[in-house]
């Protein structure tokens, strides 16, 4: 007992999941990198005299970070070398919650905002190349986040991670990195995306690009083959189900976090399209109030403009002329009675 106590991890309960943490010096690295200079370019902005909403900074550090955080030094981190299931849920987290809450937090934005014109222009000249615009292109940046999510698991590159510690790394900045090429474009307010991409068009790529993200948890959940299967064979802790549950738990999960970041990623596009189409109406409204306002009788007793009087008053021929002796003769009676 002694020999297995000091080799296995204690039994996975939901006090452990939560309550067990664990350093992880690169991703805690990456935060505190993401979260300086995202807290800098919020810091510039107001001091411009400028607001930066709240609830943008809130999405980029407690879900976007946050999930960060959670994934790489909580209790899936812990046990993710003893059990499948919580290596697949870090890795789902990294892939789609926390690109999700890093985008919603618009960093893209932020960033044309806080730099000096010289650097805004520089980031849109990034943000328009070549490179850029074919990683991001929803269809292509779509098949990079299933190509990644299908390659961890489907080559050795997982079994791989698992032993080689800079790999495993490696791995976690690459899931995160794919799902952002993903994200990022399709919810900041910069134009990072063709033309063609309206807010119609975004919600359709974001339903579609939902299913997608589903299938790698329907083929992790049915294979037959185990995934680093001679790794975990020979790690499995006593306690633990059997390996081939321990993996279609997994597939579980990776699916339900899969439709559970596509809602809330859906809805955001939803209420970017309701806000666009008011914003259209209010702009199209004061237009047409700008160019119908010189048509208006003015006040003070002036001359009424000849765009509001009739037409035999105004028209020059003989039809308006013999309206006008018309009604002067019958004393202003209807000038259409005799025509």
């Amino acid at each position: 007992m002694s020999e297995l106590s000091a080799v296995y991890l204690p039994e996975l309960t939901v006090g452990r999941l939560l309550g067990s943490w664990r350093l992880d010096v690169p991703a805690l690295l990456l935060v505190v990198l993401l979260g300086a200079l995202y807290g800098l370019g919020v810091a510039r902005v107001r001091g411009r005299g400028c607001s930066w909403p709240l609830t943008r900074l809130a999405a980029f550090v407690l879900l976007g970070l946050g999930t960060i955080v959670v994934a790489t030094m909580s209790g899936p981190a812990v046990y993710d070398h003893e059990l499948f299931w919580p290596a697949a849920v870090q890795n789902v987290a990294l892939d789609l919650l926390a690109p999700l809450g890093l985008a919603l937090g618009d960093p893209l934005r932020l960033a044309v905002e806080a730099l000096p014109e010289g650097g805004a222009d520089r980031v849109r000249r990034v943000l328009t190349g070549r490179l850029v615009r074919t990683l991001t292109f929803p269809l292509v940046s779509t098949v990079l986040v299933l190509a990644t999510e299908l390659t961890v698991y489907f080559t050795p590159y997982f079994a791989t991670a698992l032993r080689v510690g800079w790999l495993h790394e490696l791995m976690y900045l690459h899931l995160l990195a794919a799902g952002c090429l993903f994200v990022l474009p399709v919810l900041t307010r910069e134009q990072a995306l063709p033309v063609w991409c309206t807010h119609p068009v975004r919600a359709a790529l974001v339903f579609l690009d939902g299913i997608v993200d589903a299938l790698p948890g329907l083929v992790v959940m049915t294979h037959g083959t185990l995934i680093a299967g001679a790794w975990y064979l020979h790690h499995a802790p006593p306690w633990s189900p059997d390996v081939r549950r321990d993996q279609q738990i997994g597939g579980g999960a990776m699916l339900g976090i899969a439709e559970l970041a596509a809602l809330p990623f859906l809805l955001t596009i939803l209420a970017q399209w309701s806000r666009a189409e008011r914003a259209q109406s209010a702009a199209l409204d004061r237009r047409l109030d700008g160019e119908l306002a010189p048509a208006a009788p003015e006040s003070g007793g002036g001359p009424v403009p000849d765009l509001v009087r009739p037409w035999w008053e105004t028209e020059k021929s003989e039809v308006a002329e013999r309206v006008r002796r018309q009604g002067h003769g019958a004393g202003q009676a209807d000038p259409y009675g005799d025509l």
